[in-house]
């Protein structure tokens, strides 16, 4: 296992490139922070890592052989370069997590990160059937799940609104769609005049089907809406 030739590197290390590539295709198709370049790094720097402490596990087994009278004053712990991979690969998954207002993004991508993290030490090691295996079902956790398991978008809609009363068209609208309300924020303000505005931000779980361009285009059909945008 740590007895290494020049072939079998390069080898582990072309497969992080695809393994990696792999993973950051997908991420990188969704336009995700982290894509394909950031991968395709994560999963060959851990490979580098795994490589450099087989190499080290090798060259003092090897020197303990050749100086058997010094053995047990030299040791190389096996498992410590690996550990700081895990916990260090964290600061950049926490670097993809961004959070606004109530919504929280980017743990599928921090978590794609830390797994491809993952499949670069297998590789490193050598661990070809768990890195082979590990790919394909990362990959169909990413793709595939989705539909297999029907669950809706969590959407967040604004809507600045002149009268109150208004917001029973945008509940009618929004179930005509099958949209589920999951919170309301309201915000008032009142102009010189004495009129109200209303700043709604619902937050919406939003059918994969569902064509959100039409969405916008009835809510906005209000002459009492000044104002929509969706945010994913």
């Amino acid at each position: 296992m740590f007895n290494l030739t020049n072939p079998e590197i390069i080898a582990r290390l072309v497969a992080a490139i695809f393994v990696g590539g792999i993973i950051g295709f997908e991420r990188e198709r969704k336009s995700r922070p982290a894509g394909m370049k950031m991968h395709i790094l994560v999963c060959i720097g851990a490979c580098i890592i795994a490589l450099i402490q087989c190499q080290l596990t090798s060259m003092t087994v090897d020197y303990n052989f050749a100086h058997p009278k010094i053995v047990g004053a030299l040791s190389a712990d096996t498992a410590r370069l690996t550990a700081q991979v895990v916990s260090g690969i964290g600061f950049l998954g926490a670097g993809t997590i961004i959070m606004t207002n109530k919504t929280v993004k980017g743990l599928t991508t921090a978590a794609s990160i830390w797994s491809v993290a993952g499949l670069g030490l297998a590789l490193g090691y050598g661990y070809y059937l768990i890195a082979t295996f590990g790919t394909l079902i990362i990959f169909f956790s990413l793709t595939a799940l989705a539909y297999l398991i029907p669950m809706g978008n969590i959407n967040r809609l604004e809507i600045k609104l002149n009268e109150h009363q208004t917001t029973k068209y945008i509940k009618q609208v929004l179930k005509k769609f099958h949209i589920d309300i999951e919170n309301t924020d309201v915000t008032i303000k009142r102009d010189e005049d004495g009129s109200r505005n209303y700043t709604i931000m619902y937050t919406l779980e939003v059918p994969r089907k569902v064509d959100t361009s039409q969405l916008v285009f009835e809510l906005s059909d209000n002459e009492q809406v000044d104002y929509v945008r969706l945010l994913e």
